[in-house]
């Protein structure tokens, strides 16, 4: 069957297009179609949606009851970067960063100073952090969308690499916190204790990137609704869990740089969660009503 193609910006030269496809055809042999007439614009980059409604990969065209003469409107995204890449890029400031203050001190800070317990567990809980999502992203994450739009690997890093890496490190890692400084010392039962909590709260929130991770089959999109561990209360435990850790790196540091990521990351969080939230709602009709989006028993 002939679909028409049409440009939502209207400026390009290439659309109005009109392409022939099989009439049992995926979204996905759309896309590759469309590909191999404009090869500026590969799957990745095209966002194609009729009356108002984005086709999404994996479903078939009669799935929309898209018939002969349609016309689908589309979008261009723009260059695309995987998701897996900017999360490695992201993640890999801090952990880059982080060494350079906690090691190279007398350079940075213009005189030689011995860290204090607080200084150095918070050093290895920031290391454990990052290192622990490197890994989730390269062995455990499944991503439902592959790539994300290029400009979001410059907005997404210095949110990491300037909020959690210089700002966070500068000001924890500082001659001010030195051991023996009045102020710096930190309490046993509060040292250990917000190891142990950040430490729970790190394993909690890799058992449920498990579950998700185990919820979508390799090289698919499936969605499902999660169940278990921090799911009976939350439709989005992961980010619960990660809101905590930073939460304890706060009351340990009582740095106002590990407050004001811990603001900025938590906010985003929520939002992402109440979206997801939302997802879930709508897509399933059995999805349970007393979950929460992020905060068990509140919202």
């Amino acid at each position: 069957m002939q679909i028409k193609i049409v440009s939502r910006s209207g400026k390009s030269q290439k659309f109005p297009l009109t392409i022939n496809i099989p009439a049992d055809a995926t979204v996905d042999q759309l896309k590759q179609t469309l590909y191999k007439e404009v090869p500026k614009y590969y799957p990745d980059r095209q966002r194609l949606a009729i009356n108002q409604l984005v086709l999404q990969e994996g479903k078939l065209l009669k799935d929309y009851d898209i018939k002969e003469g349609d016309s689908i409107l589309f979008k261009d995204l723009g260059p695309q970067i995987s998701w897996r890449t900017v999360f490695l890029i992201e993640y890999f400031g801090p952990i880059l960063i982080h060494p350079i203050f906690y090691y190279f001190k007398s350079q940075i800070y213009g005189e030689e100073f011995r860290h204090s317990e607080m200084q150095t567990i918070a050093y290895y809980m920031i290391m454990a952090h990052f290192i622990k999502r490197e890994i989730e992203t390269l062995f455990v994450h499944r991503f439902s969308h592959s790539t994300m739009p290029f400009f979001n690997v410059f907005k997404n890093s210095f949110h990491y690499h300037a909020l959690s890496g210089i700002n966070l490190a500068y000001w924890v890692y500082g001659p001010w916190n030195a051991a023996g400084i009045h102020g710096s010392e930190r309490e046993e039962w509060l040292l250990w204790t917000c190891a142990g909590v950040f430490a729970w709260a790190q394993i909690s929130n890799f058992y449920t990137h498990i579950i998700l991770r185990n919820l979508r089959p390799p090289g698919t999109r499936v969605r499902k609704i999660p169940y278990g561990y921090g799911f009976n209360l939350v439709s989005c435990p992961n980010y619960l869990f990660e809101t905590i850790v930073w939460l304890i790196v706060s009351i340990l540091t009582k740095s106002i740089a590990a407050w004001l990521f811990l603001a900025a990351g938590s906010t985003q969080m929520f939002l992402w969660a109440l979206k997801k939230h939302k997802s879930y709602c709508k897509e399933f009709k059995d999805y349970p009503k007393n979950r929460k989006a992020m905060i068990p028993f509140i919202a």
